[in-house]
């Protein structure tokens, strides 16, 4: 399946086939729908019956196996594809992670793409194509980037790699060279609100704003705790002028230990994002006089932005940006806490 905003870019992939390179690299903002359309595009290589820039007819043999889950000539690498445990540490390759027991990886290890070697050599077994996604592409390390240009350098012939990334530019170089990246175009407005109300999702209008206006992430967020936490979220940070930060830290800290927050993989990163957009939108307010993500707080926002300078605005915005960068490692969750919402507190009592 493909989204409505993504027939262009659809086209011109399919628009010649034939000239299709052994690597693609689909890049663009999170939440577009990148992910889907990398599977479709495998499911189109590998179909047996579809022409031009159909899609893949969903009832071929090859299509059943893809569908299944078992194609041959398939391959998806993503992070977290084994528990990692007893002899994790030798498993995992130069440069991994530290792993604990039981804890599913989020990089993409370096056996993952060793594993590749002996598929990518071998004839496809439809007598067709071989496709590897790999996604996201910017979770492998250095090394296990190195092991993948190994593949890349001398490609085999009937093969497809097709590499996902939010963020290229965290590629190696020497990556990017063997690519062809395609730069997904984004959703517009009308496109995005109309496909969410297709899906039923309460909010639609302000789940989409705070994602960026990317419908797919805005979809996700819903159909977890998102439009719950979006409101609790938007509460804590208005009372801030007056709580306790250190005392709201302790809540989040309940919150995100909670078990719907850990079922819905609602985390410190989501956090930080949330509250760096949001003082994005006191730095918008202050020059432009609009918000972007929370647009329901436009005017408390506005009042709150008068009372600030726009240098500390820009400073705290940038405290955040180094936070976010690390949000996802094993930190102490309360720490981390107490640190983003001092900062974020320091900065409106001034």
């Amino acid at each position: 399946m493909i989204f409505d905003w993504q027939q262009a870019d659809w086209n011109g992939l399919l628009g010649r086939l034939e000239q299709l390179p052994h690597a693609l690299l689909l890049a663009g903002a999170a939440g577009g729908g990148k992910s889907e359309l990398a599977q479709a595009l495998a499911q189109r290589l590998l179909c047996e019956t579809a022409q031009g820039s159909a899609q893949a007819c969903g009832d071929c043999d090859g299509c059943r196996w893809f569908l299944a889950g078992n194609h041959p000539d398939f391959r998806f690498v993503a992070p977290g594809s084994d528990d990692i445990d007893g002899d994790a540490g030798d498993a995992a390759g130069e440069g991994a992670e530290p792993a604990e027991p039981g804890k599913r990886s989020t990089q993409i290890l370096i056996e993952q793409i060793r594993a590749l070697a002996g598929f990518v050599t071998v004839g496809a077994v439809r007598q067709g194509v071989r496709v590897v996604v790999i996604d996201p592409a910017e979770a492998m390390n250095h090394h296990t980037a190195n092991a993948l240009l190994k593949l890349l350098e001398e490609p085999p012939a009937k093969t497809h790699f097709v590499l996902v990334s939010d963020a290229p530019r965290r590629l190696l170089p020497t990556i990017l060279s063997r690519c062809r990246m395609v730069t997904l175009a984004r959703p517009d407005a009308a496109q995005a609100a109309a496909w969410l109300a297709g899906q039923g999702i309460d909010q639609p209008a302000e789940l989409l704003a705070l994602c960026g206006g990317m419908p797919v992430a805005a979809a996700e967020l819903a159909r977890g705790i998102g439009v719950a936490a979006r409101g609790r979220f938007v509460r804590d940070m208005l009372s801030l002028e007056q709580a306790d930060p250190v005392a709201l830290a302790g809540a989040w800290e309940t919150w995100l230990k909670s078990k719907e927050s850990l079922a819905a993989g609602f985390g410190v990163p989501q956090l930080v994002g949330w509250l760096q957009r949001w003082v994005a939108d006191l730095v918008l307010v202050a020059l432009a006089g609009r918000v972007r993500f929370f647009p329901d707080q436009q005017a408390a926002l506005q009042a709150q932005a008068g009372r600030l300078a726009l240098a500390a605005l820009l400073n705290c915005y940038n405290e955040l940006q180094r936070l976010r960068r690390v949000a996802a490692h094993p930190l102490n969750l309360r720490l981390v806490l107490d640190d983003m919402l001092l900062r974020y507190a320091r900065l409106v009592a001034r």
